[in-house]
């Protein structure tokens, strides 16, 4: 089975991506957790384009990527899971929990670091949240991240498997987390000790830098509690909360050639952690 899944990696991400994408959205046309606020074919055509731009790029300029990485390191013997003894399924368990954490510290970073906020920013400048938020990232944002995570898996030697894993994991609950769904609380209290819920994420994207600045976790909800940047609820409640940026509150400006320079050209507020705003409300 795992040469199988190895074999047609593409198939199976792209398997699903659209059996992913499908349910969460038509779960949001059901039960929707909040009113949109902006006109959703515009957002759609913002966001799906930047989700074929995003790739094209990585599939340009990095060909298998991670999974390949896995392969080599694996042919090369790097990386410590290559040099120790586990079994084959316990490696898999740990490279997934592994690069999970690591993508939560990148996530971290990519708020800490103005620099690279910049490019993050475009994620959370979108004014409502829904499905498509969630693979809606710059395409410079995304090479960094493959880069951050093939040094991970040089470093760690997971299974190609496990990467793979992790890959579909993490792209389907990126868009889960994003949807626009209305989960029961009960439910949700429960279902957010082993997988970050959208309403557990949405308090990230909040305006106020304090609620921004938390619940960072895409995939696994057990680092923000260990790493206490975990946040239960918006203050104002999900129906009262503002979601994006304070600075970005036009949506005719947030257009897909408008998105693609936004780094460059939109203001970083008052959003990095350690900046003062981050402390404060607005």
């Amino acid at each position: 089975m795992p040469a199988f899944m190895i074999d047609n990696e593409a198939a199976l991400r792209l398997f699903f991506f659209v059996a992913i994408f499908a349910a969460v959205a038509v779960g949001e046309l059901i039960a929707p957790r909040r009113a949109l606020i902006t006109s959703k074919p515009a957002r759609w055509f913002a966001n799906i384009g930047i989700i074929i731009i995003n790739t094209l790029v990585l599939r340009l300029i990095f060909g298998a990527a991670a999974v390949g990485m896995a392969l080599y390191a694996a042919q090369k013997g790097w990386g410590i899971l290559n040099n120790v003894h586990v079994t084959y399924w316990t490696a898999v368990i740990m490279s997934v929990l592994a690069l999970d954490f690591v993508i939560y510290l990148q996530h971290v970073m990519f708020h800490a670091v103005p620099a690279l906020w910049s490019l993050h920013m475009m994620h959370h400048a979108d004014m409502d949240i829904d499905v498509t938020t969630g693979t809606r990232f710059h395409p410079i944002e995304m090479i960094l991240s493959m880069l951050i995570k093939i040094a991970a898996v040089a470093v760690l030697g997971p299974p190609a498997i496990a990467v793979l894993i992790f890959e579909v994991l993490l792209n389907g609950t990126s868009m889960f987390n994003h949807g626009n769904l209305l989960i029961p609380s009960a439910l949700d209290r429960v279902l957010r000790l082993f997988v970050v819920t959208p309403d557990m994420h949405r308090v990230h994207h909040s305006v106020f830098p304090t609620e921004t600045n938390s619940n960072f976790g895409f995939n696994m909800p057990w680092w923000d509690r260990l790493m206490g940047t975990y946040r239960a609820q918006p203050s104002l409640g999900h129906e009262g909360m503002t979601i994006g940026l304070n600075q970005f509150r036009d949506p005719t400006l947030l257009t897909l050639p408008r998105l693609l320079i936004l780094p460059f050209v939109g203001k970083l507020g008052n959003y990095p952690i350690n900046r003062r705003g981050a402390r404060t409300p607005d």
